[in-house]
């Protein structure tokens, strides 16, 4: 009876706070936003330091916000990858968000290819234990059923990314930056449409405000590897009591062993 539940996930909004006010909102929601603006400038400060601060902030609200992801190996990197950017450091967050891409795949192909055994692919990559030829990893998880073809899709356009920044090209001297936005807005939406933790992906179903794993996803690689790690089993009584600092949940409730399908669940759960 029970489902997977999201609960474990990262985000950053912040930058949408540094829009300017749209002329038709009333005075009260004027108000709300710029006083928020002022906020996100003073934590801009304290974590990036007061130097060139008007350029970082620039740079901040030029990364747009970072994606609602799950946890997994990609969040400490792509943090790391935002910070170089925002401190003017673009080549190494160009060079960054293309290595983190390159790690992405490693780490699907690495960890999903032992439940493919019987595919044309694996004899591709059974042995080795690295990969930086990006079309064969991408083709690969594709046909595996295992990278969503959005997703595959801006890997592809990163790749391309990829050869221009790790071999020489004298024209990144000049345009460093805006190839770098470049990456990094393009391993945000892989993030953002492979590891969304809200969304349309066909894993999930949704009640507003929540996010499950469809039954029939359950034992999938990704699904069981990657996002049920971040989920908690819940019946559709349970509560939570708290989120910061710890999430806690009280499911002490008695539930049938009987199996309901995704649409019952949601029914049980809106009552």
């Amino acid at each position: 009876m029970k489902r997977y539940r999201i609960f474990s996930f990262d985000f950053d909004s912040r930058a949408q706070s540094l829009e300017s006010v749209p002329e038709e909102w009333n005075e009260k929601a004027k108000e709300l936003h710029l006083a928020n603006r002022e906020k996100t400038i003073k934590g801009l400060a304290y974590q990036y330091g007061e130097q060139q601060l008007e350029v970082k902030i620039k740079n901040f609200q030029d990364l747009k916000f970072k994606p609602f992801s799950i946890s997994a190996f990609h969040n400490k990197f792509l943090q790391q990858v935002r910070n170089s950017y925002v401190v003017g450091g673009y080549y190494p967050a160009l060079t960054g968000a293309c290595a983190l891409g390159e790690r992405i795949l490693n780490h699907l192909i690495i960890l999903l290819r032992q439940y493919h055994k019987d595919s044309p692919e694996y004899k591709k990559v059974y042995r080795k234990q690295s990969f930086d030829f990006w079309p064969l990893a991408i083709d690969t998880l594709e046909s595996w059923g295992e990278l969503l073809p959005e997703a595959a899709e801006k890997f592809r356009a990163l790749s391309e990314k990829r050869n221009r920044a790790i071999h020489f090209n004298p024209e990144t001297d000049h345009n460093d930056q805006i190839l770098a936005l470049e990456a990094i807005h393009l391993i945000q939406e892989i993030v953002s449409i492979q590891f969304s933790a809200f969304g349309t992906q066909p894993w999930y179903f949704c009640i507003p405000g929540e996010m499950y794993i469809k039954k029939e996803w359950e034992n999938k690689p990704l699904i069981k590897h990657i996002f049920i790690p971040n989920s908690l089993l819940v019946g559709p009584k349970h509560k939570v009591e708290s989120i910061i600092p710890n999430i806690v949940v009280n499911d002490q409730f008695e539930y049938s062993n009987d199996e309901i399908s995704d649409e019952e669940y949601c029914a049980l759960r809106e009552k």
